[in-house]
């Protein structure tokens, strides 16, 4: 195992670099501004006097404690340690705030109440929510599972929330309903979006999942993380958590939930399809254009930012929940 410390911020590695090609042609998008991630938003951190900086920072994260919540056995560990969390606070990605990882205190002008989801489409039973309501019907639990980026970073993250086939069977879908599309809240005078860009992107951000991929076991929606509701830079007040496919899938600050009978455009397949498939299950062996994703940068502990090299798992180690739904 090699440990490898944060390099200066002013050097970013390639792989740590999201799509610099990506408007023109569909090639053209981020060539700037995903950079100095790493070294910029946890220089914090390594100082000794606590900045103003790392005290919004802690602020951000003091969010109300979430109640009555059970422990999942059989997600209450992996073979990693949880990531702290004030790590997990600051480096994330968020592209309605920016392109860049240090987004959270952007993020903070996220509006979250009142707040209210929709549940419509292809369903016998449609319903708009409040996130009180999300709360309050399904029960909590909380999850520890591994987050893999396709930036080939991961972290280790105790969501809390309800598994995503619990609102499936209080909506009930029909039979013709075949795909899930998630909508993020959206509004251009709250959320800046990319500093460069060229052209016009595909706002608001949206995902999809095969309604299989929904219901299986692992599929989660998290309204929580340590213990206490969702910080907005992690997506407040609701969003996805998919272990087994790649961070980009798991759309946050969720508005609209709508059963379809056809595969939904999604946000960064339409922008780059070459680099990010739709199905986007983590493969170790199906490298990225310009990095290989047979290895990860693991971060766990502080202070500034390290990392462990660790080997990817197929499907991120949760195969046996999900492989047979690719056979």
């Amino acid at each position: 195992m090699t440990l490898i410390k944060i390099p200066p911020h002013w050097e970013v590695s390639e792989n740590q670099i999201t799509p610099p090609d990506i408007y023109f042609k569909r090639r053209r998008f981020l060539k700037t501004f995903i950079g100095a991630g790493i070294g910029a938003s946890l220089l914090p951190l390594t100082s000794c006097q606590k900045s103003s900086s790392q005290t919004a920072l802690e602020s951000s994260l003091q969010r109300p404690k979430l109640t009555g919540i059970t422990k999942n056995p059989a997600f209450a560990k992996v073979d990693r340690p949880i990531t702290e969390e004030i790590l997990a606070g600051q480096y994330n990605n968020f592209y309605e705030f920016g392109g860049t990882k240090n987004i959270w205190l952007k993020a903070q002008k996220l509006p979250t109440d009142p707040w209210k989801v929709e549940v419509s489409g292809l369903v016998k039973n449609p319903k708009t929510y409040d996130i009180e309501d999300l709360k309050t019907k399904f029960p909590l639990e909380e999850r520890v599972y591994r987050f893999r980026c396709v930036e080939a970073w991961s972290m280790v993250l105790p969501w809390v929330g309800f598994p995503m086939k619990a609102l499936i069977n209080a909506v009930e879908p029909t039979s013709s309903a075949k795909f899930v599309r998630f909508t993020s809240f959206y509004d251009p005078d709250v959320i800046p979006g990319p500093t460069f860009h060229l052209g016009s992107l595909p706002w608001p951000y949206q995902e999809g999942l095969r309604i299989e991929e929904m219901a299986n076991e692992l599929a989660f929606f998290a309204v929580g993380l340590y213990g206490h509701d969702l910080p907005k830079q992690h997506g407040a007040p609701l969003r996805m958590v998919i272990p087994w496919k790649y961070g980009f899938k798991g759309a946050k600050s969720i508005v609209k939930i709508e059963f379809i009978d056809q595969k939904p455009a999604t946000y960064w397949n339409t922008l780059v399809p070459n680099e990010y498939s739709f199905e986007a299950n983590v493969n170790p062996n199906k490298p990225h254009p310009r990095w290989s994703q047979a290895t990860e940068k693991f971060i766990s502990k502080g202070p500034g930012l390290s990392w462990d090299i660790k080997e990817t798992l197929p499907y991120n180690g949760y195969g046996e929940y999900v492989a047979s739904l690719y056979s």
